[in-house]
């Protein structure tokens, strides 16, 4: 099943189980009195990560893969393995966890007083300063291969590409964009509202899952996730069962979209999420088109035509301002899905055309 909604889209084809797993269990680098960029300090902050493959005696073999929506460690390995675009044997892999997924750092599970609702908003640079660190810090890495992200990992890549030029020699965008713009902002305002209006929500402290809220908030998030013409071609076919409708598919993703996911988790990344703009980067004044021109290393950047989450018309617009970019547009229906290979052939043009642009910045021998 598609990896990075394994549970939620159930009625999907599944992809091939990776030949490479990460090494041992997921692991936690935690830092001490970890200031946010809004001034909160946390006395904790705890960032989940995993490795495949070993670093090499130079220490230049690392890949970062940062983390989308929720996701956790294992949300790459559809780009991981011997035949894919990273190859482990070749590779060392740092996977990390951003901030509000339940596992690093997040108001489901840090104690008072910045538990559940009181918990602060992280923004992105908030979570490439700790990853910053837990590079540097636990794994002796200073510098990175590529930066590969989807999602919300892409606006990690994109950060780093401002925050530490030079850090990394190549970036990968899969479906993201460098800032949040307001069409998108706004969608994620609809989401948060549908949480916070049930009753249950309680204003953040409440005692029971606000199980009514949750699902208004996967309806919503079910209408954006695929394009109209996946609905329109009922591409949700593949794989499914005998006599699976269009309807039964949407009930399956609204009652079950972040399977065990907690509501205070859940808004939090979505208000990273809508906080995202490497314009505001120190040193940019608040101008995203500075900040797009800032960024020195060749970038990849591969929006699906059909997403609704990060249209291709807006990286198109930012692709516009960056001076070593390469722009192609992911053909799909898959909508924002096709930038984690939720299908075959998806997985194949990203791992083809990735596998290609890595290997174009590695010098022969």
């Amino acid at each position: 099943m598609v990896r990075f909604i394994v549970a939620v889209l159930a009625l999907i084809t599944s992809l091939a189980t990776p030949a490479f797993a990460a090494d041992g269990d997921r692991r936690a680098f935690v830092i001490k009195q970890f200031k946010l960029e809004n001034g909160t300090v946390l006395p904790e902050a705890r960032v989940m990560y995993a490795t495949y493959g070993t670093l090499n005696a130079a220490r230049d073999n690392a890949v970062l893969l940062p983390s989308h929506y929720m996701a956790d460690s294992h949300g790459y390995e559809w780009l991981i393995g011997p035949d894919k675009a990273l190859d482990p044997r070749k590779y060392f892999l740092v996977a990390t966890e951003l901030f509000g997924n339940g596992k690093s750092s997040s108001p489901s599970n840090t104690p008072a007083p910045f538990d559940g609702p009181r918990f602060p908003v992280t923004s992105i640079r908030d979570n490439v300063e700790a990853v910053h660190r837990l590079l540097g810090g636990a794994l002796g890495v200073h510098h990175l291969r590529a930066i590969v992200g989807f999602s919300m990992g892409g606006e990690q890549a994109f950060q780093w590409a401002v925050s530490h030029p030079g850090f990394a020699d190549r970036i990968v965008v899969t479906s993201a964009t460098a800032k949040a713009w307001p069409h998108g902002i706004i969608r994620l305002d609809s989401q948060i509202m549908a949480i916070q209006n049930d009753p249950a929500f309680a204003g953040g402290d409440y005692k029971t899952p606000p199980k009514a809220g949750l699902q208004t908030f996967g309806a919503i998030w079910a209408g954006w996730l695929f394009s109209q013409g996946w609905w329109r071609e009922e591409l949700w076919r593949a794989g499914a069962a005998p006599g699976t409708t269009y309807r039964s598919v949407f009930e399956g993703l609204y009652k079950d979209f972040v399977p065990g996911g907690d509501a205070n988790d859940l808004i939090l990344q979505m208000r990273t999420w809508q906080g995202h703009d490497i314009g505001a980067t120190p040193g940019m004044g608040g101008d995203i088109k500075r900040a797009l021109r800032s960024i020195a290393v060749p970038v990849l950047y591969m929006p699906c035509a059909t997403d609704l989450y990060f249209p291709v018309d807006d990286a198109r617009y930012e692709a516009g301002f960056m001076p070593h970019v390469t722009l192609l547009p992911i053909p799909s229906l898959w909508g924002h899905t096709a930038g984690a290979a939720s299908n075959p052939a998806d997985a194949k043009f990203l791992n083809d055309h990735i596998g290609a642009f890595l290997r174009a910045g590695e010098r022969p021998g």
